[in-house]
């Protein structure tokens, strides 16, 4: 932060500079998944979401450069899934994408989305920047 304020230089009416962060985790039965390692642990990431639940968290900062004022927030969502069939977590896996993502969980896939039963918090959260935390955040930091 010190090494980015630029506050000595600037006119008062100077627009600000916002550095917008983020990152988001699965939990699964209290343990935290982060991005699968392989192809085979994220099968197991899938099938045990299937017919189960799986919890996202997503955390927000946002840093004001121009005023050095630094806001973070962390928000939760609940997703709930049906029984998710072998071929289609062979799909997933095949396809690779879900190797890229906390706990191999693509709620907006095509192949994923049919499978979920319930979203108790909001799909921008899940799918790693919830935009009214982060709208509230930039409002803070202003």
């Amino acid at each position: 932060m010190s090494r980015l304020k630029t506050t000595d230089h600037l006119e008062e009416n100077t627009h600000s500079t916002l550095l917008i962060t983020a990152d988001t985790v699965a939990v699964y039965d209290g343990i935290i998944r982060e991005k699968p390692s392989s192809k085979e642990e994220a099968r197991q990431f899938i099938k045990s979401y299937s017919g189960g639940q799986a919890t996202v968290v997503g955390s927000v900062v946002v840093t004001n450069l121009t005023k050095g004022i630094r806001k973070g927030a962390w928000e939760r969502s609940e997703v709930y899934f049906h029984d998710i069939p072998d071929e289609i977590i062979d799909s997933l896996i095949e396809e690779g994408i879900i190797l890229n993502v906390a706990g191999g969980l693509m709620l907006e896939h095509p192949l994923t989305l049919p499978f979920v039963d319930t979203l108790i918090g909001t799909a921008d959260s899940v799918m790693g920047l919830p935009r009214s935390l982060t709208e509230k955040l930039i409002e803070e930091t202003l």
